[in-house]
């Protein structure tokens, strides 16, 4: 039994399996005329963004609106964050709120777990630094699961930035859990010596992408992250393209039945092509959509009574 999701690793494969369930019920709540369940009501969640974000921070709004929580959204941009205040002190705040659950995005590794330290309620990680964005791993599972039928076997290819990508550790952690093969292609830049054992054992690392396509089930396209770069890890942009970029004659190296995704967003034309982003192999779209079932199963099991 858990109260907070930090991590990939908070979840073993009986807890992941709870959730992935309880989010296709919750997915035939968005076939409904009123799209609203009364499960959290009274209830109070706040997120707590100290990064831009568009799909998380939205997903999670919308995920709880449907619950019928009430909902704080907190963004540091004109708040008292920009006059100097910590986060042990807006934690506490949000405590003497009365804040049930606390849905928090931070530039810092590691934030989401001193936040958990502090507060009452149930703290879900919706991205911390470089470390992990566990409920993004969760709504991938969701998708390969709902698209190919299982989890179990399956062979996914993580592909790109790998060294500052949140995505990439949460979805090692939990497809390893839930008895998929992970393989990390990329530079040698971008993919850290020690990253696939610390992360779990029997990991791969290719750095051909030609040469893994044919032999998986999943490919997913990691968002090069510039913004975090402070060095030159690949030639240039054209240069990562040709080497590892998905566009048309590499999907086609991909069996009948793979499928393409991305976390988002996408930078067109570098690490995916228009044509393979918009093509029916790829899932980008239905991510985002699941997205919003898989966060009303984990708030729901953390604040309507079943605890993870």
């Amino acid at each position: 039994m858990i109260r907070h999701l930090l991590s990939g690793a908070d979840l073993d494969a009986v807890t992941a399996t709870l959730i992935l369930d309880t989010a296709a019920e919750m997915a035939t709540v968005a076939g409904r005329e009123v799209k609203k369940l009364p499960a959290l009501r009274g209830r109070t969640v706040v997120n707590l963004f100290y990064e831009d974000s568009t799909r998380t921070r939205i997903s999670f709004e919308a995920a709880a609106k449907r619950l019928s929580a009430d909902v704080i959204n907190f963004s540091a941009k004109g708040s008292s964050v920009a006059k100097g205040e910590s986060l042990k002190d807006t934690a506490l705040t949000l405590q003497a709120m009365g804040a049930d659950a606390v849905v928090v995005r931070h530039p810092a590794s590691g934030a989401p777990h001193r936040l958990a330290d502090w507060v009452d309620g149930s703290v879900v990680n919706a991205g911390d630094g470089t470390h992990e964005h566990p409920t993004q791993a969760l709504l991938d599972a969701y998708t390969m699961r709902a698209r190919l039928g299982r989890l179990a076997g399956l062979h996914v290819a993580v592909v790109g930035d790998v060294l500052h990508s949140r995505v990439a550790r949460s979805n090692v952690l939990l497809l390893s859990t839930l008895g998929a093969k992970v393989t990390l292609v990329g530079p040698p830049t971008l993919i850290p010596v020690d990253i696939a054992q610390a992360l779990a054992p029997g990991i791969d690392v290719s750095y051909d992408l030609d040469a893994v396509l044919p032999n998986v089930d999943v490919v997913m396209m990691l968002r090069v992250q510039r913004e975090r770069m402070t060095d030159s890890y690949f030639p240039s942009a054209r240069e990562y393209a040709r080497r590892y970029g998905l566009d048309a004659p590499r999907m086609r190296r991909l069996p009948e039945h793979a499928i393409v995704m991305h976390p988002g967003p996408m930078n067109r034309g570098m690490e995916i092509t228009p044509e393979v982003a918009d093509s029916p192999r790829s899932t980008i779209v239905e991510q985002v959509a699941n997205g919003v079932s898989v966060r009303m199963a984990v708030l729901y099991l953390l604040l309507g009574g079943n605890n993870l």
